[in-house]
C-alpha cells in the first residue's frame, strides 16, 4: 500500500473510532511503524483507546521529546503554561523541585528553557519514578521515590528556589466522567485529588515553607474552579498567592511567593 493510501486509511480508521486528530495521528503512527504489521498493531491499539503518547512512547511537550511510557501520567499541553511560569522566576543554576513529577517532563522542560539548573523530581509511583529518570537524569538532574517532600534529600531544606506542583486535582466524584483513554490508561494516584481535588495541594503548599530558599515559589496547576480554594491553601501556609490564567491553553495556575527574609 502506498504511503498516501496507508495515511488515507489509517486515519479513516481512527475517524471512525473517535479520534479527533485522526489525520495527524495517522502521520505519527506511519512514521512510527517499523512494518506493515506493526502499523497495525499500533492502529488496534489507539482504537482500543490506548493513549497515541503510550503507544508512540513519547510526547512533544514545550518544544522537546519527552518520554512518557505505559502506565505513566500524560503531560497535558496546558501544563507548558506553569512551566514557561516558572522560567520568567527562576534563574539559570537555580535550584528546582518537580513534586508529583509523572514523567518528569515538567521540570525536564524547565530545565531546557533555562539552559540549567539544580533539578530534583519526586513521585510516589515507582513506574512514573521509572519513566522520569529517562526524562531528568540526561539533564543532570535526580529523581527520587517517595511521598512529595520525603521523599527529598534533607539538605534541600531551605534551598529550593521553585517548587513545580502538579499535583491530581481532580475530585474523587468527578472521575467517571474523565475521557477513558485518561481514567482508564493513567494510574488513579495522577488523578485523584480526593473530595474536593485539593487533598494533594493542601499537603504541598503545607510542607513548602521549610524547603523553599527566602524568596522562593511555589507554582500549583490547578482549575479554574478551584483556583480561589488553591490560592487561600498557599495564603493559609504564608505564602503570597496569585492567580494566573492562559485562556488560548485552558490553563490555571497558582503562583505562592515566600517572603524574604
Amino acid at each position: 500500500m502506498a504511503p498516501v493510501t496507508w495515511r488515507m486509511s489509517v486515519a479513516t480508521t481512527l475517524r471512525d473510532a473517535g479520534c479527533v486528530f485522526a489525520e495527524d495521528e495517522a502521520q505519527l503512527l506511519i512514521e512510527a511503524a517499523t512494518s506493515p504489521d506493526h502499523l497495525d498493531f499500533m492502529v488496534d491499539q489507539r482504537v482500543n483507546g490506548l493513549p497515541l503518547e503510550h503507544i508512540l512512547g513519547w510526547v512533544d511537550f514545550c518544544g522537546s521529546r519527552m518520554v512518557v511510557e505505559p502506565g505513566v501520567f500524560v503531560p497535558r499541553r496546558r501544563t507548558e503554561f506553569l512551566v514557561r511560569q516558572a522560567a520568567t522566576i527562576v534563574r539559570p543554576g537555580g535550584v528546582v523541585v518537580d513534586l508529583c513529577c509523572g514523567s518528569g517532563a515538567i521540570g525536564a522542560a524547565l530545565s531546557d528553557l533555562l539552559g540549567s539548573c539544580e533539578l530534583y523530581a519526586a513521585d510516589i509511583d515507582p513506574v512514573a519514578v521509572s519513566c522520569a529518570r529517562k526524562n531528568v537524569e540526561p539533564r543532570g538532574g535526580r529523581v527520587f521515590e517517595g511521598d512529595l517532600y520525603a521523599a527529598l534529600p534533607l539538605e534541600l531544606r531551605g534551598r529550593v528556589d521553585v517548587v513545580l506542583a502538579n499535583a491530581p486535582y481532580v475530585p474523587t466524584g468527578s472521575i467517571g466522567m474523565m475521557p477513558p483513554e485518561a481514567r482508564l490508561h493513567e494510574p488513579m494516584v495522577a488523578l485523584d485529588g480526593g473530595t474536593d481535588g485539593l487533598d494533594v495541594q493542601r499537603r504541598v503548599a503545607v510542607g513548602a515553607g521549610e524547603w523553599l530558599a527566602p524568596g522562593g515559589w511555589v507554582l500549583v496547576e490547578t482549575s479554574r474552579q478551584q483556583a480561589p480554594e488553591t490560592a487561600a491553601l498557599l495564603t493559609g501556609a504564608g505564602l503570597m498567592a496569585r492567580v494566573l490564567t492562559d485562556e488560548d491553553h485552558d490553563a490555571t495556575l497558582v503562583v505562592g511567593a515566600a517572603r524574604s527574609h
